[in-house]
């Protein structure tokens, strides 16, 4: 879900702008996974650019206002949303806890680090969402911890169907400061890519798994 188009087109343009997002169809990446695609993200590269992240922590101060009003917590997600998550407690005056991908094998076996209360109105941020796996699973380990996870917020998502059916069988709103249609659309208005690029960008979108450069 995106809140405002206008901010979400911004977001992309800066995106863009930094190679946080490269774009090459015709020599498409490989992913962990093994598959191949035209779009590789790297959002930790905005916090580099203090005139990019500012805008980008203002922004999700605003919308988190506008979508869940009364926030007790900002929870960043191991790795990519723990400086960016730090970034927005600290915009809105709140207390900024992180979540691993899974407890640790030493110490206090923590899988949660910092201060938070049961019944805590949590709000978790991420950097990107592409099927929103390892996303639910530190929703999860918060509401495994008595916090009362009221949504989601992160830079950007692919789009993809399986990420929007995983958000709602596990019950968790959510919302990206921009998304894939609108970074291409950004893309093509800037001219970053051909129109050729885009049948192909739009293709992968469709079809990833299948998708043929």
């Amino acid at each position: 879900m995106i809140l405002n188009k206008d901010k979400a087109l911004k977001i992309a343009d800066f995106l863009l702008q930094i190679k946080a997002v490269k774009l090459n169809p015709s020599d498409p990446f490989i992913w962990s996974s093994g598959m191949k695609s035209p779009i590789y993200c790297d959002n930790r590269k905005t916090l580099s650019y203090p005139t990019i992240r500012t805008a980008i922590r203002q922004t999700f101060s605003e919308q988190i206002k506008a979508k869940f009003e009364t926030v007790d917590v900002i929870a960043g997600v191991a790795t990519g949303g723990i400086a960016i998550g730090a970034l927005v407690a600290e915009e809105m005056g709140l207390p900024f806890i992180y979540v691993r991908s899974s407890a640790k094998g030493h110490g206090l076996g923590n899988q949660i680090e910092g201060e938070f209360h049961s019944g805590q109105r949590v709000v978790v941020i991420e950097d990107l969402i592409s099927t929103g796996g390892s996303s639910l699973k530190a929703v999860e380990a918060l509401k495994e911890a008595g916090c009362n996870v009221v949504g989601l917020a992160a830079i950007f998502t692919y789009g993809f169907k399986v990420a929007e059916e995983n958000f709602e069988n596990a019950n968790c709103p959510y919302f990206t400061l921009s998304n894939y249609d609108l970074l291409i659309e950004q893309a093509a208005k800037e001219n970053y890519v051909s129109e050729k690029d885009i049948e192909s960008l739009n293709s992968w979108n469709n079809n990833p798994e299948n998708w043929q450069s």
